[in-house]
């Protein structure tokens, strides 16, 4: 389980293309597994919040929305590919973005998107080379998240490692919370004694 405080741990910085392919492959690997754990769970835990924080399902529609912004948007020059079940930061309201904040869908609903995101990003790196990193920037353009501007390739990439190495790592923590909450462990909420 990640821990909430001490030394804060950080997510991998490649120093050249194929080093971004290998720690993506490796972090998809990564979250097959973090997946397969969420589906021992109850459907309805997946809902849940741990601590005030998104549930397992608010956290795989951020990533949708990380990938739609950083990859989509900012590195193929999208204007306006957000999905309705996106999930941007919390507080961020952006008319750009017409996303439903309070949707609640099925793990395989977002799964489905997820997938294609997952596979976007797997083309993005396949064609990423060393000259990108070293201070090619894109433009991004129109109303939208993230704003319009000049982005370095390098920071659009590791934009989307680091999103899904920290997101992971919080979900495996709060997975092993509602896990506990399910088996009815004293304390935890659901099934707890009272």
């Amino acid at each position: 389980m990640a821990p909430r405080a001490g030394r804060r741990e950080r997510p991998p910085v490649p120093a050249a293309a194929e080093g971004f392919r290998r720690v993506w492959a490796a972090l998809q690997d990564d979250w097959e597994q973090t997946v397969e754990r969420a589906r021992g769970l109850d459907h309805a835990l997946l809902h849940e919040r741990v601590d005030d924080e998104w549930s397992f399902i608010e956290t795989l529609r951020h990533l949708l929305f990380v990938t739609d912004a950083w990859a989509a948007r900012a590195l193929l020059g999208r204007e306006a590919p957000y999905h309705p079940l996106d999930l941007p930061p919390t507080g961020m309201r952006n008319p750009a973005l017409t996303v439903d904040h309070d949707a609640r869908p099925s793990l395989d609903e977002v799964l489905g998107l997820r997938e294609e995101r997952v596979a976007l990003v797997r083309d993005v790196m396949a064609g990423l080379i060393d000259d990108d990193l070293d201070g090619r920037a894109v433009r991004v353009r129109g109303p939208g998240y993230p704003r319009a501007g000049a982005y370095p390739v390098r920071r659009c990439v590791q934009t989307l490692i680091g999103e899904e190495w920290h997101h992971r790592r919080f979900a495996e923590r709060d997975l092993g919370v509602l896990a506990e909450r399910q088996e009815g462990v004293p304390g935890t909420g659901v099934g707890a004694d009272a």
